[in-house]
């Protein structure tokens, strides 16, 4: 009863949010550029690229379009890619952003992060990192496709924790994980090896089919879909022998029915097209950049005058009204006023029922 009741509550937040579909987070896929060959890219990213990297000053007369056109003052810009760290322009951009009033961080996967670039990230106004950490030796260099790519992730955390413990406020961090079948068995050591090394936060990710993901076999089973939940929920309150534990998050990508609340801080909302944007690197605009379907790209700041704010408040209808998701086993699904069809990447259209339903793989129906 209790739960239904916060349910009802969060419904309503939710539509209050849609109605004002507030811009508050920000993600530039600046390059597509990448020093890695992952085999669950979304992107489908190489180290060379068809795409061109946004030059940085069209992406700065973004920022001084939302600076002008928007209401909300504190929007965070998340610099992602591709790699980001392969340009040399960051600390520019970043000095731009902070100029504005606006936080910004990168997800990054420590390639190239070395610690004289680290200082001149921060000293450029970066707040927040993300870094992608996928196990031990073994299988985060599979998933990777690098034999040096643990070692560098690895040292990046602890530059990250030293520089957090010495300057505490100054940077917050987290550490990601892709679970799969080849590093689900390994969760539990990995999560004593994150708290050895002093990590707070961690979010885990399952993986979806998409870029190179949907050429590889990687996707969780219904019953190890089941088992990760299990170990997140059991992680969640979870302290090890000496009293220390780690805040883990499940991440957003989906409704999961019973293991709301208890697999992450918040109800499942996909709050693409609501309070997140994004600009992808040959200017075309969309939500969070796992959402790449044709029906979703909004237009281009090079064909509108980069007018982003225009685009925002006048377009994303789509994915401000989900209605068109209730089709196929959504149709008539007990869960719908809660799910909405679940996240808008796992649509390939805006006509199409999502090619995976969390709930029910929990459920053991797909």
């Amino acid at each position: 009863m209790l739960t239904r009741l916060k349910q009802a509550l969060f419904r309503r937040y939710r539509n209050e949010e849609i109605e004002n579909h507030q811009l508050r987070y920000l993600f530039w896929e600046c390059t597509l550029r990448c020093n890695l060959n992952c085999l669950h890219c979304g992107s489908d990213c190489l180290s060379t690229s068809g795409t061109k990297d946004m030059p940085k000053e069209d992406f700065i007369r973004v920022l001084d379009d939302i600076k002008a056109n928007s209401g909300y003052k504190n929007l965070s810009v998340c610099i992602t890619g591709g790699e980001p760290l392969l340009r040399d322009d960051l600390e520019d951009v970043g000095l731009e952003i902070k100029k504005r009033g606006f936080r910004w961080g990168i997800v990054t996967n420590s390639l190239a992060l070395t610690p004289k670039r680290f200082v001149s990230l921060l000293n450029a106004g970066l707040s927040s990192m993300s870094f992608s950490f996928d196990g031990f030796e073994r299988e985060h260099n599979h998933l990777r496709q690098n034999p040096h790519s643990f070692e560098k992730v690895r040292e990046a955390v602890k530059m990250s924790v030293a520089f957090q413990r010495q300057f505490p406020g100054k940077l917050v961090f987290d550490v990601i994980t892709c679970v799969h079948r080849g590093n689900l068995g390994i969760l539990e050591d990995f999560r004593e090896s994150l708290i050895e090394m002093g990590v707070e936060r961690w979010r885990i990710f399952s993986i979806f089919p998409e870029g190179r993901a949907a050429k590889n076999d990687l996707a969780l089973s219904a019953e190890e879909y089941r088992k990760l939940m299990d170990f997140i929920v059991r992680t969640r309150s979870y302290k090890n022998k000496d009293g220390k534990s780690i805040h883990l998050n499940y991440a957003c990508e989906g409704y999961l029915g019973k293991y709301e609340l208890k697999a992450r801080d918040f109800f499942f909302f996909c709050r693409g097209g609501i309070n997140v944007g994004s600009v992808m690197c040959d200017g075309s605009v969309s939500a969070c950049l796992s959402v790449r379907a044709k029906d979703f790209i909004q237009g281009n700041i090079y064909d509108e005058d980069f007018q982003f704010m225009r685009i925002w408040n006048e377009r994303y209808k789509n994915m401000r009204d989900r209605s068109w998701a209730k089709t196929g086993d959504c149709e008539n699904c007990r869960e719908w006023k809660n799910c909405l069809g679940n996240g808008l990447h796992l649509h390939t259209d805006a006509s199409s029922p999502p090619v995976r339903c969390n709930m029910r793989l929990l459920e053991g129906k797909c």
